[in-house]
């Protein structure tokens, strides 16, 4: 493979500030939420953004779409859609005086699929993405059909705990790329969504790349250098995550997949190219380690009652688990 290089990287990161500048106008206030979505779809991969209702996500991924120059359709996830709302469905037709099906592609025929609010959904309804995540493709009645490229879905839910939801299959999980916490704003940042928003209007943003751009920036995330240090760091951090393999996975009922040590290979290169690096370091597994892990890892029943969160043991993890294969850890040398 032909590795990046300092000259395509250095350009690269002007559009990629621009498209960063493009979301701070959409979403304020949330800098390290728009670094990693940029940084999520650079890797390929789709994202879960999970908060309360009003805080924007909707919002982040329709200014996404409109920076990027890309297609995007919007679905309403319900408790009574069904899957062929999403797919698509065959429709019967007279052609030359016969009738057949022929089928009509649904709304994930587009580059960005926006899944709104996805789990107020039936989990045979979710399951409908499961094809079109992993595979870019959907199959109806036995014929398979092709998504475009690229294709994302960028989906929002509410916690769980709110009335009229449903949690998400794990296997369905696993296929998120990133899941990311929006959280609330400031007070300052409040002030300046009252100054500077009405409501019922959509902030206007306009498009600060072509799509052949895009597609050459996804290119160019392949093309940046993963040290075998830093795939040896990936995998011993996944390894962690299950139990008996570390201090920091106890209370851990289920560890991460190998497609989290993918992800995480994915996500940091992409954000060394953010950073404007032609190789991928330590810091950039470990700056979106939370984003790749906190949905993978199932806490067991003690650990849920100790009030243990995902987020404390990914934390520990991240202390626990050293850069270097033979170096002593992190948390016995008091060194964080």
């Amino acid at each position: 493979m032909e590795y990046a290089t300092e000259t395509e990287v250095a350009d690269a990161a002007k559009h990629l500030r621009s498209l960063a500048s493009g979301l701070n106008e959409v979403l304020f206030g949330q800098q390290e939420l728009i670094d990693l979505v940029i940084a999520g779809v650079l890797a390929r991969g789709h994202i879960l953004l999970e908060g309360l209702p009003g805080l924007g996500k909707t919002e982040l991924v329709k200014g996404l779409s409109k920076l990027l120059h890309l297609g995007t359709k919007r679905v309403q996830f319900t408790p009574d859609l069904l899957p062929g709302d999403i797919t698509g469905n065959p429709v019967l037709q007279e052609i030359d005086g016969r009738r057949e099906f022929v089928f009509q592609p649904g709304p994930l025929f587009t580059n960005i699929a926006l899944a709104d609010e996805i789990n107020r959904a039936s989990p045979k309804t979710q399951s409908a993405l499961l094809e079109a995540m992993q595979e870019r493709r959907v199959t109806v009645l036995g014929k398979t059909h092709d998504l475009p490229k690229p294709f994302f879905v960028l989906a929002t839910q509410n916690p769980i705990e709110l009335e009229g939801t449903y949690p998400l299959p794990e296997a369905q999980l696993d296929r998120f790329l990133f899941k990311l916490e929006v959280t609330r704003n400031d007070v300052a940042t409040l002030q300046r969504i009252v100054s500077h928003r009405e409501l019922g209007t959509e902030p206007q943003v306009n498009p600060v790349m072509t799509a052949e751009t895009f597609n050459s920036l996804l290119e160019l995330v392949r093309r940046i250098f993963l040290p075998d240090v830093v795939a040896n760091y990936i995998a011993r951090l996944v390894d962690a995550t299950h139990p008996g393999q570390s201090a920091a996975a106890k209370g851990i009922r289920y560890g991460a997949s190998p497609r989290a040590a993918l992800a995480l290979a994915s996500g940091a290169k992409a954000r060394a190219l953010m950073q404007e690096r032609t190789n991928t370091s330590f810091e950039d597994v470990k700056a979106i380690a939370p984003a790749v892990l906190r949905h993978r890892i199932v806490l067991d029943y003690n650990a849920r009652v100790e009030g243990r969160t995902t987020e404390d043991i990914i934390r520990d993890l991240l202390e626990e688990v050293p850069f270097q294969a033979n170096a002593t850890p992190r948390f016995l040398t008091g060194n964080s």
